[in-house]
């Protein structure tokens, strides 16, 4: 592969390659044999149910083509089935199917598939090999790439009421290679798409203070190529997906190089990456909550919930003085450009939504933690930041 298709996630030991091209679900085997080098002749399959089946019988024909016997688990990819219960029935057929140690699994769909099939990776005989193949430009550009696996818990208060708690069940679990075939961004939505540019906006806004290892910011003009380039994404303009895909895969590779478990607990770090997901997590698994307005569009996507999140982030940096307000308001009109509407309706009350907040695994000795864009390019963490600040954040999304 060349350099205009691979980038090299830096990890020592646990470095792998991220391959992003068109095509390449064509030669799936080859890539898997060549990165694993080993005689193993299984490989499970974890499949999202979404895809089409010309999608997965694709993979299924160039695994089976290479030598591998291949079993299958269909995934249903909703919040409510990123389970722990879900992750037990992955490792019972993993168990039945016979799977070895060094056997791979491979994770075809979007992020919710890639997230359980890793965590079933990373407890399946205390680790197995898993290989990252996103289908959707949301889990190309983030939750394929760094390690993270994990799962929702549903948790139930005194009084009987239930909420999802995001990501609170898992394990950083390496993969042995991402394969982003950015031909299968053809079969998604618009809303689908535009999901997955919430978190390439998000690495544009922290991209410039992501430094390589000889000091030099990653990308410092991301934030305005993708701005620019947007109506070409929608239209699936595929080599221009795959510029988009690797310039945002190099700007994670590069913090989860120097911060691979987010054991940094200054101002920098793998916790920017969760610039707007505190306020997200905290409106994404509310039902009522619709992109649109129309109930019928009900609930929010994960990436629609990061883009509010973006726009409340900045809202909450620019009551703080961190952030020019024609910024804050740039971020808004961008979102607002992609289709989401303002105020967005049915939003509790401020309260309610911090506690909500509180939820957050950045949640440290029962106070926030919040990141913040300091300019169009930058990021900081922010201690127990002032509820004035955070009730900013909820109240730009409600005008």
């Amino acid at each position: 592969m060349t350099s205009d298709t691979l980038v090299r996630v830096d990890l020592a030991e646990r470095s792998y390659d991220v391959l992003v091209a068109s095509g390449l679900l064509d030669d799936l085997g080859t890539h898997v044999q060549h990165t694993l080098n080993t005689t193993t002749a299984r490989c499970f399959l974890a499949i999202d149910d979404g895809l089409p089946d010309n999608t997965v019988a694709k993979a299924n024909a160039s695994l089976r083509d290479a030598g591998y016997t291949v079993t299958r688990s269909r995934l249903r990819a909703s919040e409510r089935e990123k389970s722990l219960d879900v992750v037990g029935s992955l490792l019972h057929d993993l168990a039945a199917s016979r799977h070895e140690r060094r056997d791979p699994v491979v994770a075809l769909g979007g992020g919710i598939v890639g997230d359980v099939a890793g965590f079933a990776a990373a407890a399946y005989r205390r680790g197995v090999p898993v290989i990252q193949c996103p289908t959707t430009l949301l889990s190309m550009v983030d939750a394929s790439v760094g390690g993270k696996t994990g799962v929702n818990l549903l948790v139930r208060d005194g009084a009987g009421n239930e909420r999802l708690a995001k990501n609170m069940a898992g394990a950083f679990w390496q993969p042995a290679l991402v394969l982003a075939d950015v031909g299968t961004l053809r079969s998604l939505d618009d809303r689908t798409l535009r999901s997955g540019l919430a978190e390439c906006l998000k690495h544009g806004m922290l991209s410039a203070g992501v430094r390589t290892p000889t000091n030099d910011p990653v990308d410092p003009d991301l934030f305005d190529w993708t701005a620019e380039h947007i109506d070409r994404f929608m239209s699936c303009d595929e080599p221009l997906l795959a510029e988009l895909v690797r310039r945002n895969v190099a700007v994670k590779a590069a913090v989860v190089a120097g911060d691979e478990r987010e054991r940094n607990t200054g101002s920098g770090g793998r916790a920017l990456l969760n610039l707007g997901h505190t306020f997200a997590h905290a409106i994404e698994t509310l039902q009522e909550l619709s992109p649109t307005s129309n109930p019928d569009d009900s609930p929010l996507t994960h990436g629609e919930a990061v883009l509010y999140g973006l726009v409340a982030a900045s809202a909450a940096a620019a009551s703080l003085g961190r952030l020019d307000a024609a910024h804050a308001d740039r971020v808004k009109q961008i979102v607002a450009g992609l289709g989401l509407a303002f105020p967005l309706a049915s939003l509790p009350e401020t309260d309610a939504l911090i506690v909500r907040m509180h939820d957050d695994k950045k949640v440290a000795a029962g106070k926030l933690r919040l990141v913040i864009p300091v300019g169009m390019g930058s990021c900081e963490v922010i201690d127990a930041p002032p509820p004035d600040a955070v009730a900013a954040g909820w109240n730009a999304l409600r005008v």
